[in-house]
């Protein structure tokens, strides 16, 4: 697993929900799984590097806000002494994760700060109103890695509670980078309906689970099983790059999401044929100290539990994106 005391350089002048304590939770549950001597400090990206992920004038944007000792991006997004190199860490943390699941297989993890998913090729995706705590893309990094390596196909994973629009849009045009997207309906970023199914060129590679309000672990078990996880066997990627976000979990705070061990644990147990590139997105208390765990503990263990039954508004869900699903995938 990737991680570096660096990530901790990019951090609020206030109070706020994404801050250096995210990782410590996260490195308190490594100690206590026994995995500590698994983690590697990762090596930055160079600039130019960022410059196939993101446009030079975002880029730009983030540089000279960090120079000018600017501390907002935007009302959510706030920026640091540090955030730069920081940034630039992470996106080569997601890289080495990349190439490690490619090389090795297994689980490999980039446990990063800034988190990423919602930064999309110039900032702002997809009609957001703000960048949602994020600078540059790192699920991007491992893609664009597996895809320089010709993997083929890329499947993404990403069941942070909010949508990753970031990621979708910049491969939106993209047929071979298929992005899989559970989150909570209605809350931000605003984007992810079931409609949005990829650019013209790749319809169908784009799918997207806004699950009710309240949903808990029959539901996201439910739709996993029935639309997740017969996708993944379709494609049958050579390695899943996992948006990996915990405030779904119940309590974490920003959603009303009740998901619990029960479905992170399930979640991993279920992938753990495929090699991961683990990328950590949100989660800001309770999510990462029981979610975080569960997730690499089921991985790990290949045990899944028999699912929980699902409501009524999952069950609509579930059929209504197989029916919008039907002329690309066999659901």
């Amino acid at each position: 697993m990737f991680y570096s005391k660096k990530f901790n350089l990019h951090r609020p002048s206030e109070y706020h929900p994404e801050n250096p304590k995210r990782l410590e939770i996260v490195l308190s549950k490594v100690r206590e799984l026994g995995l500590e001597e698994r983690i590697e400090e990762p090596n930055p990206v160079e600039e130019t590097f960022v410059e196939k992920i993101h446009d030079r004038d975002y880029i730009n944007f983030v540089k000279e806000a960090v120079e000018k000792g600017i501390t907002r991006l935007d009302p959510d997004t706030y920026v640091s002494p540090g955030t730069w190199s920081a940034a630039l860490l992470a996106l080569g943390a997601a890289r080495s994760a990349a190439l490690s699941a490619l090389h090795y297989g297994g689980l490999h993890m980039a446990l990063v700060r800034p988190p990423g998913h919602h930064a999309g090729r110039r900032g702002k995706a997809m009609g957001a109103p703000t960048l949602g705590f994020c600078i540059f893309n790192n699920a991007a990094s491992a893609v664009v890695t597996l895809k320089e390596e010709g993997v083929g196909k890329v499947v993404v994973i990403d069941f942070d509670a909010h949508h990753g629009n970031g990621t979708q849009e910049i491969f939106w045009n993209d047929p071979d980078v298929i992005h899989i997207d559970l989150h909570e309906r209605d809350i931000y970023p605003g984007s992810g309906d079931v409609s949005e199914v990829g650019g013209s060129n790749a319809y169908g590679s784009k799918i997207n689970l806004p699950m009710p309000h309240y949903s808990g672990d029959g539901d996201y078990i439910y739709v996993w099983d029935e639309i997740v996880l017969p996708i993944v066997e379709e494609v049958k990627p050579k390695v899943i790059v996992i948006s990996a976000g915990f405030d779904g979990f119940k309590g974490d705070g920003l959603t009303t999401l009740r998901l619990t061990e029960s479905f992170y644990s399930y979640a991993g147990a279920t992938l753990n044929k495929y090699p991961l590139a683990f990328i950590l997105e949100g989660g800001y208390g309770v999510g990462l100290d029981k979610g975080f765990p569960a997730f690499i503990m089921g991985y790990e263990e290949g045990k899944a539990k028999a699912r929980e039954e699902p409501r009524y508004e999952t069950l609509k869900l579930a059929e209504e994106v197989k029916d919008i699903l039907s002329p690309w995938w066999s659901l």
